[in-house]
């Protein structure tokens, strides 16, 4: 090969390496680029609440019930006088972790399930895809509820709701590894790796899960706004996070009562939670078109 066609294919190859992809989104998807700047933000705010928040989370001024927006209480108060921004700010730090933190615990627990199912086959592929095909037949947010209902009375409304959460979210994660597993278990070098004698462990996380990692990237940007959706429902229903907790689906709950004489008390929970689940959706379009190679000369 000659000097010219090695410059070439050095070109090619720094034109599609993953910074080069990323500069690309940022070029040319500015929304999936704004996305990913509001949700740092919040995530910030969420982490500075005790500092940038004007009142305290559950501080009440009963002399100012139900009070509109204004410039001592920006987003109004509540019918105990508690500020409806600290509220929001505080609520935050909640949906941001029940977001986060099952999301990732059935993203671990879906990778290590479908890599088994994969790379194993036989009766195992067949008893973790059974399982996963009764999983994903229940509606997501009924099959949620009845976990709730069934440990409630054994731990507190957060750690059910990471339970609940983590256990109804694994399927959908083992179906795409184990697809892609069953691709790759065949190529070329995961044989030679076998062939050798490399071991079946060490083959599925040193082999085939690192080729897995994109489209998990996107799978699990995906999955967080799912979540903080049904601990905003599961809130919303009475089942989620209980008070005096601040939870933006609780913040609705509370304010349905004042839905028509005071909307502001539901409206701004309602807005914190459609500009951070579009966030991560908007995002989550953004990683897709840079490491789905299908995609990326689109």
């Amino acid at each position: 090969m000659n000097d010219n066609n090695r410059t070439s294919l050095a070109e090619i190859g720094e034109q599609y390496g993953p910074k080069e992809k990323l500069i690309r989104m940022c070029r040319q998807n500015r929304l999936a680029m704004v996305s990913a700047i509001v949700i740092v933000l919040i995530i910030v705010l969420a982490i500075l609440a005790p500092v940038i928040a004007p009142y305290g989370e559950a501080q009440q001024d009963l002399l100012a019930r139900l009070q509109p927006p204004s410039a001592k209480h920006w987003f109004g108060t509540d019918e105990l006088g508690r500020d409806v921004l600290s509220r929001i700010l505080y609520g935050a730090r909640v949906s941001l972790v029940i977001g986060i933190i099952p999301s990732f615990l059935s993203l671990v627990g879906g990778i290590l399930l479908g890599l088994l199912a994969g790379y194993c086959s036989g009766w195992i592929d067949y008893l973790i895809m059974r399982l996963a095909d009764v999983m994903l037949s229940f509606p997501s947010l009924l099959l949620a509820m009845a976990i709730m209902y069934t440990l409630g009375r054994y731990a507190n409304s957060i750690i059910c709701l990471f339970a609940a959460l983590s256990l109804v979210g694994w399927a959908s994660v083992a179906r795409v590894v184990r697809s892609q597993t069953l691709s790759l278990k065949e190529t070329e070098y995961v044989e030679a790796a076998r062939s050798i004698g490399v071991r079946g462990r060490r083959i599925m996380l040193r082999h085939i899960l690192p080729n897995c990692i994109p489209s998990l990237i996107v799978l699990y940007t995906l999955n967080v706004p799912s979540c903080i959706l049904a601990e905003s429902t599961l809130s919303f229903l009475g089942i989620g996070v209980q008070p005096p907790a601040a939870s933006w689906g609780l913040m609705v709950n509370q304010s349905k009562s004042f839905l028509f004489t005071m909307p502001w008390l539901a409206v701004f929970p309602c807005l914190a939670i459609m500009i951070v689940v579009l966030a991560f959706n908007f995002l989550g379009d953004g990683l897709r078109d840079v490491l789905d190679p299908y995609l990326e000369n689109r």
